[in-house]
């Protein structure tokens, strides 16, 4: 299985910094996720750096083989109390799961998280566990298995608290409102990702609101268990030419989409497989060669300028162009896994004084893409040299 994870949220109406805070990382060797979702007291800066720190913390603590029980009685005893209120300074929800489907959850003040099985809701026994310094506080723990499918949502409280003091919601949307919305909406869509649930979550939760004004930070976490989406990039000839054919059958066996970064190794392709690559128009917007078509290829694309160019809209979303990048960047984030087989014959012409200095050596730009793919979009990444 493969573990898709996103989360989204909107500061409170009228602030400028979230209060809520979600933090995850990906151990792909052990084919495991550690993410965490914590709510500061308040709003504002201060309940940002206090969501912050909490969720930080707790990350490194269970990263580091600290057992989630033992890491989350840590936060939760080291937390201090709200003099005039009785509450802790921070709440979390900490998840541990891994890609056999076990999963270990360990929740301190916020909502409870909701398990969906298809359009159904999976009730989740579990365990509670009382603070020594604070009997009054109490972790939740839960432990289970995750079947093909299924789907967590973690969410703070602005969204079970979305409305609250309407007339329709006069206690809020509460746990109750997320589950029928979540029964509803997943009944046509079981495909969902889980950045568009997170979204509609957290939008569905913003317009409970009055005037669609949030009173507080609204924000919701969808981890989602599901066959893997996986694609294959080749760039670059491979280091013995004699490997040429062995290159092109990988190519054409694979299962999924595949893409092909640089004339040379789309010749290779195409001399070893016998299929013709044709021109696709160049398009005004870019700067770049334009993209090319052969059959058996989803993408076909320049080398090292388009994925030097690629790297950067991955790292700065914004710049993104309707380019030979951007159709390259696409690609890639529409798939879990991505398999990169990368040939480790040099190309003398990336040491040409005259190209920009920016440029730098396949390899280089492949370990960042594949770094920033990792850490800022949650996906797997596999790099082979041949």
């Amino acid at each position: 299985m493969f573990i898709d994870v996103d989360s989204y949220q909107i500061k409170k109406h009228g602030q400028n910094a979230y209060g809520d805070y979600f933090i995850s990382k990906r151990k792909t060797k052990e084919e495991r996720l550690i993410a965490v979702l914590s709510d500061g007291l308040g709003s504002g800066i201060k309940a940002n750096i206090l969501a912050r720190m909490t969720a930080t913390m707790l990350l490194r603590f269970v990263e580091e083989d600290i057992k989630i029980k033992k890491a989350a009685e840590i936060m939760m005893n080291s937390l201090p109390v709200c003099k005039e209120r009785q509450i802790s300074y921070a709440t979390f929800s900490v998840i541990d799961c891994d890609e056999d489907g076990n999963v270990h959850v360990v929740e301190e003040g916020n909502p409870d998280f909701v398990l969906m099985r298809g359009h159904n809701i999976i009730e989740v026994p579990c365990k509670e566990v009382a603070s020594k310094s604070f009997p009054n506080r109490r972790l939740k723990m839960y432990k289970f298995k995750a079947e093909l499918g299924d789907r967590l949502i973690f969410c703070s409280d602005g969204v079970t608290q979305a409305g609250l003091g309407e007339n329709k919601y006069k206690l809020g949307w509460r746990r109750s409102g997320l589950v029928e919305y979540l029964e509803r909406e997943l009944i046509g869509r079981k495909d969902i990702s889980s950045t568009d649930l997170s979204k509609r979550i957290v939008y569905k939760a913003q317009s409970i609101e009055s005037f669609s004004q949030a009173k507080d930070d609204i924000s919701a976490c969808v981890i989602y268990f599901r066959t893997p989406r996986e694609s294959l990039i080749f760039t670059g000839p491979p280091y013995n030419q004699d490997k040429d054919g062995y290159y092109a059958k990988i190519f054409d066996d694979f299962d999924g989409k595949k893409a092909i970064c640089g004339g040379t190794t789309a010749n290779i392709i195409s001399r070893e497989l016998g299929r013709f690559v044709s021109n696709k128009p160049s398009r005004p917007a870019g700067d770049l060669p334009p993209t090319s078509s052969m059959d058996g290829a989803d993408l076909i694309t320049e080398g090292i300028l388009t994925l030097t160019r690629a790297m950067e809209y991955l790292d700065n979303a914004t710049t993104k162009k309707d380019d030979a990048a951007g159709d390259l960047v696409d690609f890639m984030l529409s798939s879990d896994v991505i398999n990169i087989m990368m040939g480790a014959k040099l190309n003398q012409a990336h040491y040409d004084p005259a190209l920009p200095i920016e440029i730098e050596i396949r390899r280089n730009i492949i370990k960042k893409i594949a770094d920033i793919l990792e850490s800022k979009y949650f996906k797997k990444v596999n790099v082979q040299y041949i």
